[in-house]
């Protein structure tokens, strides 16, 4: 957990502010799982921030959810021809790739436990996408 906050801190995921009058704040929770190794021994824990973005109400709070994917004879026509010029294909894995896309609509969250202020009736108002929202993968 602490690393996932870690992560949502260090990409200004959002800033706590006061709640607009004509928005609603939706809900997150977190989701666990346990990463295991071939062998079936356990290789880490881990933790996920996720807004409820079942709540999110279309024009309001979002507008588009599509997002670009490739197609698998896309992927197979590529890897064909860098193995037939004998090119050197690499991997790469981008962690929290989800929390690197900005939000053009104007989301609010209701803050976890540790975020809230004694007193304060504050938000957290989302300028990063998080999973869970309808236009995360956009």
């Amino acid at each position: 957990m602490d690393s996932e906050l870690a992560a949502l801190a260090t990409n200004h995921t959002w800033t706590l502010t006061p709640l607009s009058s004509c928005k609603f704040p939706i809900d997150c929770k977190w989701v666990y799982k346990i990463k295991h190794c071939a062998d079936v021994s356990i290789e880490r824990y881990k933790a996920r921030l996720v807004a409820k973005g079942f709540t999110q109400t279309e024009r309001l709070d979002y507008h588009e959810t599509f997002s670009p994917t490739a197609k698998m004879i896309t992927v197979h026509c590529l890897l064909a021809v860098a193995a037939s010029q004998h090119w050197f294909i690499h991997q790469l894995d981008v962690h929290n790739a989800f929390l690197h896309g900005d939000l053009h609509e104007e989301i609010y969250m209701s803050p976890l436990l540790g975020l809230q202020r004694q007193g304060e009736n504050l938000l957290c108002r989302l300028h990063k996408s998080l999973y869970g929202l309808k236009q995360a993968s956009r």
